[in-house]
């Protein structure tokens, strides 16, 4: 089976790439790896891996030669980095998604999976499910929700279109982020020895580790059409529904760095129920926070990792248009 993967060279994209290789997957790759060649360097030459270097907004119907199933993922990848750059936001996270899906359906691919984020609910009490009404407050989250909105229309019997919304993604990754808060909290820990909380810390966030994202999209790629066809699914575990200031609590604990309080509190609050992704296709994560924290402040300490401006979307992108290079630069990767 070849998957074609948009957004192969970001912090999701390098871990499901080789996940997928090491599955038996042949791999095709569009990215314009904007966070350096080297994020990928991990499977350049591997046996079913195939690397288009070039625009999302620009895929054409030769990148979906042979292929039978999309993976779309490539985007402007949060909400600050989508207020700084809204129509760029625009164009990649919603036009660019609903363009390669329609381009899918039209040259006979069976099964496309819109990478989508829980920031769609914006605030919201209670537990919520995916019939809840979504609440957007940001650019990037409304560019997802407009996208989602755009690609389930298309489903059909030839054509599988599946949604997933992930929660806030942490631990390690090939391009690694910085900007994510159990990862932020973390590198805090190591290079302050402190671990700030915005506000009181009591609004909610869900959480996934990156790896159970691949595993999760996996599964959603070999789930029974009938099963998963035009739905939405919240990717993450009840059990994972955490308060910010409980996350710090773990990191200090974890790390030995105090908390800090300052700020405003986070407009984004709310629970997510998984019972749906656990009843329809078996998914259930094999990572914890605890994990993460360990493993990444592990590789701090010990240089692995280094926090690189790169590794921080918001200053990355601000220095990229600093330098000129995103008048010419086309397309990204989360």
């Amino acid at each position: 089976m070849k998957v074609l993967i948009t957004g192969c060279g970001g912090y999701i994209g390098t871990t499901l790439t080789p996940y997928l290789l090491r599955n038996g997957y042949n791999v095709r790759c569009v990215d314009w790896l904007i966070f350096g060649d080297d994020t990928l360097s991990h499977v350049i030459g591997e046996k079913g891996f195939e690397l288009v270097r070039g625009d999302v907004r620009d895929v054409d119907a030769s990148c979906l030669r042979d292929v039978d199933a999309i993976i779309d993922m490539a985007a402007i990848p949060n909400d600050p980095t989508g207020e700084l750059l809204p129509d760029l936001t625009w164009e990649v996270n919603f036009k660019a998604r609903v363009r390669i899906a329609n381009l899918a359906k039209k040259h006979h691919v069976s099964r496309y999976i819109l990478v989508s984020s829980a920031s769609v609910y914006g605030r919201k009490e209670g537990l919520v499910d995916e019939s809840s009404d979504p609440n957007p407050l940001t650019v990037y989250a409304r560019a997802n929700l407009e996208a989602e909105r755009g690609v389930i229309p298309l489903a059909d019997k030839d054509f599988t279109v599946i949604v997933a919304r992930l929660s806030t993604v942490y631990g390690v990754s090939k391009r690694m982020r910085f900007d994510l808060v159990v990862n932020t909290m973390t590198l805090t820990a190591y290079l302050e020895n402190k671990v700030y909380v915005e506000g009181d810390g009591m609004q909610y966030r869900p959480l996934i580790h990156v790896v159970d994202v691949a595993r999760a999209l996996k599964l959603l790629l070999e789930a029974p059409n009938d099963k998963v066809n035009a739905q939405i699914f919240n990717v993450g575990s009840n059990e994972q529904n955490y308060r910010i200031i409980d996350i710090a609590r773990e990191v200090s604990r974890i790390t030995g760095a105090i908390i800090v309080f300052k700020g405003e509190v986070d407009r984004r609050s709310y629970t997510l129920s998984f019972n749906k992704i656990r009843e329809t296709i078996g998914f259930t994560p094999l990572y914890t926070i605890q994990d993460a924290i360990k493993h990444l402040y592990n590789d701090l300490l010990a240089g692995i990792i280094k926090p690189e401006d790169r590794w921080f979307t918001v200053k990355w992108y601000k220095k990229l248009l600093e330098e000129g290079v995103l008048t010419t630069v086309r397309g990204a990767s989360p």
